[in-house]
């Protein structure tokens, strides 16, 4: 007994110190499937980076462009007083996401401030929030501030060298892109192949590196449970083998997975470079053989797009094709002459970043207020019941539409951000926070009743101490169910109100958009132009709902009994 209470103690590094093969191994394999792929995990961290730098100074400029609207019809002491508030709202925001993510200690117990439990929690986010606002008035009003801009300068630089290395996946490495000579024989693509099939090379290329990298990712957690795990069995494990006989759990698992695998590798499974197809068509070239000439020729993309267009008749570059220029089109084009394809790819990429950001915040906010809401109950309870109910009385999709008008209309800095991308997942984020908390809220008022939150309050823990550790884990498989859920209803909403014209704005690909532009040729030879992106949308919304009703009845033991009792009575009523 004493030795089962002596390796009970032991922590997860110990552990993994006393047996660091197993560990060492699958680290090293790891470490080398990211150096294949290091260039393009620099490139995305620098699109992150810039993302997030954009969305920053968007939301710095709120209290200005608030002030600013004000100040047109309530005059000058109502624009300041706007401004004053909407930057100290900004600001409590923030102090929370910094308590929350930075501080794991309470600040108002270091100092020995001793207060009721509500007026401290109150003191520790007033401290925190002031501590933001020294800090964000220190890097404006100093410089300080220059400083960091030259340090983060030159890390961009040195990680911006990092992203030009060539990798495994890349469309350097297998490229598809050529021109056929009169001999039949290919120039510029992979060992001289037909762009078809270097094209086809080069998606399973990508599709085996995602599944393997998942593969050894999942050998990383088997390792853990035979080797460092504590605990011989957890609730987990039979959580896992309830998925895994779960098929429509599974196809729904399927789906996403490739989904989100053509949206992190967008630029390598195109067959035509983005930036070249769509972003800016006439500032590229591409090169074919002119029959006519007989020699070889160069073209602007956007020329020869236009020369592509399916539109109908006999003006049509339909599925598995090529063009007159000798580039591939696996889905073919749409009605501009860009490669459906590639636009449905970068497309994925766009839908993905709204959705989980939008369902990031929405149920990041949703869990914090089920938690604040089930620990205190009593008025900020009713409060957020009436607001939760005030928002979804109102028709959601109409409010989203009405709210991106309003701040593309105004002209809001946000709104150019990620082409008004940023601006929907907001949006959604702020009009969609009632449906994850009422989803929450029962199983959060459920485990506050528990006896273990009473010992804890007796202990004299504090409140975030509490809900972290013994509420969150207990409504964070709930969470996942239905956030999984709503990410599809998300990526269905954005296509909506792209196919109105109000979504994601042109030039950036999004599917909704595809299926309005090829509306009007539905009927004809080039029907793929909105088919194709309306299966998708279907497609992916459908496996959303399928991997939640998985994780739902995987984590919910009961499912089991009832899916035996069924079988049970449909086999003695046979």
């Amino acid at each position: 007994m004493s030795v089962e209470t002596e390796l009970d103690d032991k922590t997860l590094r110990d552990r993994i110190a006393e047996n660091p093969k197993p560990a060492a191994l699958w680290l090293a394999g790891l470490a080398v499937l990211l150096v294949l792929e290091l260039g393009s995990i620099a490139a995305a961290v620098l699109r992150v980076g810039e993302v997030t730098r954009l969305t920053i100074g968007g939301i710095a400029s709120g209290p200005s462009w608030m002030a600013g609207v004000v100040a047109d019809s309530l005059g000058p002491i109502s624009a300041t007083l706007a401004f004053a508030v909407t930057a100290v709202v900004l600001l409590s925001m923030a102090g929370v996401l910094v308590k929350w993510l930075f501080v794991p200690f309470s600040i108002v117990d270091r100092l020995d401030i001793e207060l009721g439990t509500g007026k401290e929690d109150v003191l520790e986010a007033t401290i925190v929030t002031g501590l933001v606002a020294v800090v964000v008035a220190t890097l404006v009003a100093t410089p300080l501030g220059a400083a960091v801009d030259a340090v983060v300068s030159v890390l961009s630089q040195a990680i911006e060298s990092v992203s030009s290395l060539q990798t495994l996946t890349s469309r350097e490495t297998i490229p598809n892109e050529g021109y056929q000579l009169p001999d039949g024989s290919w120039e510029g693509t992979w060992l001289g192949l037909s762009p078809a099939v270097a094209w086809a090379v080069r998606v399973v290329v990508v599709y085996a590196y995602a599944f393997v990298l998942l593969g050894w990712l999942w050998k990383g957690y088997t390792i853990f449970r035979e080797h460092y795990r504590e605990a011989d069995w957890t609730p987990r494990d039979d959580s896992i083998n309830r998925f895994r006989n779960h098929y429509w759990g599974l196809f729904g698992l399927v789906v996403v997975v490739a989904f989100i695998v053509m949206a992190l590798w967008a630029p390598a499974l195109g067959p035509t470079p983005a930036e070249a197809d769509i972003y800016q068509p006439y500032e590229h070239e591409l090169e074919y053989y002119d029959e006519g000439l007989e020699e070889v020729a160069a073209i602007t993309y956007g020329e020869a797009n236009l020369d592509t267009r399916s539109v109908g008749g006999d003006s049509n570059v339909g599925l598995m094709s090529y063009d007159q220029y000798d580039r591939f089109h696996p889905f073919g084009t749409n009605n501009d002459g860009k490669d459906l394809f590639t636009f449905l790819a970068h497309g994925a990429q766009v839908s993905l970043v709204i959705g989980l950001l939008a369902t990031g915040l929405m149920a990041v906010f949703a869990s914090a207020l089920a938690l604040i809401t089930a620990y205190y109950k009593g008025l900020i309870d009713l409060i957020t019941v009436v607001t939760s109910d005030s928002i979804m009385s109102l028709p959601r999709f109409l409010v989203v539409l009405l709210l991106s008008v309003l701040f593309m209309e105004a002209q809001h800095p946000i709104a150019t951000i990620y082409d008004g991308g940023l601006l929907l997942a907001l949006i959604f984020a702020a009009t969609g926070w009632p449906h994850l908390w009422r989803a929450v809220r029962g199983p959060a008022l459920q485990v506050a009743e528990q006896e273990w939150i009473d010992a804890a309050k007796s202990f004299g823990q504090s409140p975030v101490t509490t809900m972290k550790k013994h509420m969150a884990p207990y409504i964070a498989g709930y969470m996942l169910v239905y956030a999984s859920m709503y990410l599809g209803g998300i990526i269905i909403g954005v296509a909506a109100l792209s196919f109105l014209g109000f979504g994601v704005q042109p030039p950036t690909p999004e599917w909704g958009r595809a299926v309005y532009e090829g509306r009007p040729y539905v009927s004809t030879a080039s029907w793929h132009t909105a088919t194709i992106p309306g299966i998708m949308v279907v497609l992916v919304v459908t496996a959303f709902n399928a991997l939640g009703d998985g994780i739902r009845d995987a984590i919910d033991p009961e499912s089991d009994a009832e899916a035996d009792a069924s079988s049970g009575a449909a086999g003695g009523g046979g």
